[in-house]
């Protein structure tokens, strides 16, 4: 019998698991293993993010949200004395952008840059930049930031600004000054003025969406502080005559350039303060370039004749000269130091000229001849308590002081020439004020800017007594045998005196190149304003202060006192003359 093969089992032991199987199990080892670690990884991350760098988050969280807004504090307006406003700031904003935040395309680039006045390259070089927030604009009229606004651009914001607005422009330009794009005053009186016009600029915080608009004040870090108004001493009227006379003789005499200054004689508030050629103060270019520089007061001369009057009131006020005394002319010459010093025609008769003459028809030899008489440091007192050598100090920004040398340093030649207005400088304003001593009986008044109400300060420079009979001396040199007969304006009695000055060189004393001056006051029996005016390098073929400036002074004074309903003081026919007045007051001391 056959057998039959049966087949033998093998168990599965411990050892035998295949290795799909033993792969199967670790798979699933490795996956446990790498869920818990991803788990520990963000658990550890979360911890790290949420304690470690909580506060930088944060900050970068906000930074890209909230926002610190300035506020900007209103800047106080400027007045004329009358309540006229001169300067003040309107509404305006600045366009911001937020460069990490900011979506444009090309077409809304050179839109915007039409709007705001810009080239498309500027805008995309300003969104560019690494910085969190950039100006693309600033001081923008509010209808061209709506126009902005409009075109619903992410990323940008406006901001409330101020823009300073100038109504009367360039006839107030180089007295006013300018504010820069954040309104801080750069020049002028708005900058001097600064800290009282500005006030103190505020703050808020507030959160920004993606389009860089406010969705949520947060609160208001900082309250704005409004500046202050200033109420100046200028008419605006008066200021606005002035500019357009100077312009006139500036231009008919084809000068390089001339100024103007209207004093209030007893009080010292200046009326009005010109400049020709000028600037606008709403061009901050004119700054850069010197066109908002107020020359008045910023720029020296020499004074020229107009000099002579102070020497001869010091010489009568010490008591070394008779206001009716006859100097000797010397031939018309006169020589010291080995120079020769020359009238331009013959004064007087008989080789005597009387002191009026002298003063009237502007004699060099006379004035030098009288100064002789005083000691240097005696004239030099004389000339410092008359202003000269020392600023106005009106406050303006670069004023300056004039030249007035140390009396021991002078020679017999210096001397001469300074008493006829050689070898010393002043500015306009300087000068003007000066004369305010023969206005006001002797006492010279403090100038100011600012509106005083007739409280200003005076200071003595001569007696009452000359002051009286230097006065009309001043005004018989207007009349037609005087230096300046076109200064008289019908209706009024004026008194003045007249400089030609030649202006120097390379150190040198150059022929067709003048300053012509002219300073004045009206009307004579009751001095209400000083006038003073300065045209430089006239270029016509005239250039004695009779012929230009003088004119100038005639319509400027002329138009002032009818403004101020001044009225008429011209002498009736059969009135004393210049001369028996002066021998009148003479003959009373005596």
């Amino acid at each position: 019998m056959s057998r039959t093969a049966t087949p033998i089992k093998k168990t599965r032991g411990a050892n035998n698991v295949s290795f799909a199987e033993r792969f199967a199990g670790w798979r699933v080892q490795l996956v446990v293993f790498g869920l818990l670690t991803g788990f520990s990884i963000l658990v550890g991350r979360g911890v790290y993010l949420q304690i470690i760098q909580h506060d930088d988050l944060t900050r970068r969280g906000e930074a890209r949200t909230l926002r610190d807004v300035t506020v900007p504090a209103h800047r106080g307006r400027i007045l004329d004395r009358e309540g006229a406003v001169l300067a003040s700031s309107v509404p305006a904003r600045g366009v911001l952008a937020f460069p990490d935040q900011v979506e444009i395309d090309d077409k809304q680039v050179a839109q915007l840059a039409q709007v705001l006045g810009q080239k498309p390259a500027d805008i995309k070089r300003k969104l560019s930049s690494e910085r969190d927030v950039v100006y693309l604009a600033r001081s923008v009229p509010v209808e061209k930031a709506d126009a902005v606004r409009a075109m619903k651009i992410a990323g940008l914001s406006l901001q409330n600004e101020f823009k300073r607005e100038y109504p009367s422009q360039e006839v107030m330009g180089q007295v006013l000054g300018i504010t820069n794009v954040d309104d801080i005053g750069q020049e002028g009186l708005e900058l001097a003025q600064n800290d009282w016009l500005a006030g103190k600029h505020g703050a808020r915080r507030v959160m920004i969406d993606r389009r860089g608009g406010v969705v949520e004040e947060h609160g208001s870090l900082r309250a704005p502080q409004q500046g202050r108004d200033l109420q100046l001493s200028l008419d605006s009227r008066v200021q606005h005559i002035a500019f357009r006379e100077l312009k006139r003789g500036v231009e008919t005499h084809r000068a390089k350039g001339g100024a103007a200054v209207v004093l209030d004689a007893q009080s010292g508030e200046v009326l009005a303060l010109v400049n020709y050629p000028t600037a606008s103060p709403t061009d901050r270019s004119a700054a850069a370039s010197g066109g908002l520089r107020n020359r008045a007061l910023a720029d020296l001369f020499e004074p020229g004749s107009t000099m002579k009057p102070f020497t001869v009131a010091a010489a009568i006020d010490a008591g070394v000269l008779r206001a009716n005394e006859s100097i000797a002319m010397t031939g018309g010459q006169y020589t010291t130091n080995g120079a020769t010093i020359r009238d331009a025609h013959t004064i007087g008769s008989n080789g005597y000229a009387s002191v009026l003459e002298i003063v009237q028809k502007s004699s060099n030899v006379g004035t030098s001849r009288i100064a002789e008489r005083l000691p240097n440091e005696l004239m030099s007192r004389y000339l410092q308590r008359a202003g000269f050598g020392r600023a106005p100090q009106t406050g303006f920004p670069g004023e300056a002081h004039g030249r007035l040398r140390a009396p021991q340093t002078w020679r017999p030649i210096e001397k001469a020439t300074m008493s006829y207005g050689y070898g010393l400088s002043v500015n306009l304003v300087q000068l003007a004020r000066a004369y305010t001593a023969f206005a006001n009986k002797g006492q010279l008044a403090d100038v100011t800017l600012f509106k005083n109400n007739g409280s200003g300060r005076q200071s003595r420079v001569f007696s009452p007594e000359t002051a009286s009979i230097l006065l009309p001396m001043l005004e018989r040199a207007t009349h037609r045998d005087g230096t300046a007969p076109q200064s008289q304006i019908a209706g009024y009695r004026v008194a003045g005196k007249t400089g030609t000055a030649k202006k120097l060189h390379n150190g040198v004393y150059t022929d067709g190149k003048y300053v012509s001056s002219f300073v004045g006051l009206a009307p004579v029996s009751n001095p209400r304003f000083v006038v003073a005016v300065m045209i430089d390098e006239p270029s016509t073929g005239q250039f004695y202060g009779g012929t230009v400036a003088a004119p100038v002074f005639a319509q400027l004074m002329s138009q002032t006192l009818r403004l101020f309903e001044i009225p008429f003081d011209a002498p009736l026919p059969g009135s004393p003359t210049a001369e028996a007045v002066v021998a009148a007051i003479v003959r009373e001391g005596n």
